[in-house]
């Protein structure tokens, strides 16, 4: 059952729609590379919008009612937006669910040393990386230090021209014999993926601090442009990403090239599909979560109770609040985990089963299950449910496609689908095929960026 490309039936106003998503798409990626960012951005979009903070909405009069675009934020990582729809909240709601967090290197609380005239941050990689790949490019720092009186100082290190880059050194090739002969996990380990931040002594030192004059000298500049010392490093969140802007890839500029599209690509379309809802009939909701790549723990990942708080709150604005209502809400409703698949790459076929496999341009793609092997760790869609979102695709013209994470003995992997899924709603993947998924930079096609964001409209609407 092959599926069409989307590219072959494309009018001319639609391929100019489509150029728009995703310069707004673009834009986004450059943006919001850390959590904090994304929300900034998904905040500052929602209120352009007209949606308001859950906070100031009960704060002003407390009532909730249909029509209502409400958003609310926790910690600064995770955040639910609601339009709030014509039926019974206890009804359910057509829920778009994906998540902000990248594979990245995160910054040690103790990270500054000095070795060989050179200093150096110590990090801790996030996520599943190959740690090759993080090596011999130019790196940028974003992130948060806050200081013990509650000053929060923004971090923006490589993205501007101007801006100096950091770097993570390789071994040349020339005394690489024996590196080359490891395996690949092996070539690089995760202590040796330590950041080069300075080479120039600070001049004019007591004897003492002589010996750290490489140090001593960074310490001075983050002292003159951020105001921090260097035990401000305890209370900080900082995070290595590739530097550089989101790139148009291939002399067609049929794809785009960036860092973090999984799973930012599936955030920012459903964030737009939802700001494009007009007065829907049943609550739509997108929430975008932390942590996922970490088994979606902690206050900010799926696994916490920041969603099912943010509903337990609105029917308390709405004066139908009880834990009854509470869990008939959430098993009434239906949700489309939006997260990427993983895209068929010629040059590594023998990782995939072509039948079974995402290519990129042929639209959205179904995972009816995730998982490792056996599906462990899964969710597994009902074949019901699977045919009602075929449904819904289908009677809007949206192309899609279905797929599985590769061969079945190969790997695997997993999504917040099978969390939300234990509330008792349906639950199914859907996103966008990625090359060089976990990359520092990542491939996607632009055709299936708009095929997704058209997708995820037509399940609010109809699902």
């Amino acid at each position: 059952m092959e599926r069409r490309n989307a590219w072959l039936t494309y009018t001319d106003a639609e391929e100019k729609e489509m150029e728009a998503v995703v310069k707004a798409y673009r834009h986004f990626l450059d943006k919001g590379k850390t959590e904090r960012e994304c929300v900034t951005q998904i905040v500052k979009e929602a209120e352009a919008a007209g949606y308001v903070s859950l906070e100031d909405k009960l704060a002003a009069n407390g009532k909730i009612q249909a029509g209502d675009k409400i958003y609310t934020v926790g910690m600064k990582k995770i955040v639910a937006l609601f339009h709030i729809g014509q039926e019974e909240l206890e009804n359910g709601m057509n829920i778009l669910g994906a998540h902000i967090d990248s594979p990245r290197l995160d910054i040690k609380q103790n990270p500054l040393y000095e070795d060989s005239d050179l200093a150096y941050l110590d990090t801790h990689y996030y996520g599943g990386v190959k740690k090759y790949q993080w090596v011999a490019l130019p790196l940028a720092m974003h992130g948060v230090v806050v200081k013990k009186d509650g000053t929060v100082v923004e971090v923006n290190i490589g993205e501007e021209e101007e801006d100096p880059v950091l770097y993570i050194t390789d071994l040349l090739i020339h005394l690489a014999g024996k590196q080359l002969q490891k395996k690949a996990a092996e070539v690089i380990d995760g202590e040796s993926l330590d950041i080069l931040i300075g080479s120039r002594p600070l001049k004019d030192l007591p004897d003492e601090k002589k010996k750290e004059a490489v140090k001593e000298n960074v310490l001075k500049i983050l002292k003159e442009k951020y105001g921090v010392e260097e035990e401000d490093f305890l209370s900080a969140e900082l995070e290595i990403v590739p530097a550089g802007k989101a790139r148009e890839c291939g002399l067609d500029r049929s794809m785009i090239a960036a860092y973090g599209q999984d799973d930012r690509v599936c955030a920012y379309t459903s964030l737009l599909a939802l700001l494009e809802m007009e007065a829907p009939k049943r609550t739509s909701c997108c929430l975008l979560v932390d942590k996922e790549e970490i088994g979606s723990v902690g206050a900010t990942g799926m696994q916490s109770r920041f969603f099912e708080n943010s509903v337990a709150e609105l029917l308390e604005g709405m004066g139908k609040y009880s834990e009854l209502t509470l869990r008939r809400a959430l098993r009434s409703s239906s949700m489309l985990s939006s997260d990427v698949s993983a895209g068929f790459d010629p040059a590594y076929a023998e990782a995939f089963e072509k039948k079974n496999a995402a290519f990129l341009g042929r639209g959205i793609v179904l995972n009816k299950f995730t998982g490792a092997r056996g599906k462990s760790g899964s969710n597994d869609a009902n074949a019901e449910y699977v045919a009602k979102v075929r449904a819904i695709l289908d009677s809007h013209e949206i192309a899609f496609q279905t797929a599985e994470l590769g061969k079945v003995d190969i790997g695997g992997g997993g999504t917040i689908a099978y969390i939300a899924a234990l509330y008792g709603m349906e639950v199914i993947d859907s996103g966008v095929a990625v090359l060089s998924m976990h990359a520092p930079w990542e491939i996607t096609s632009k055709a299936d960026v708009y095929e997704a964001k058209k997708a995820y409209k037509a399940f609010l609407l109809d699902a």
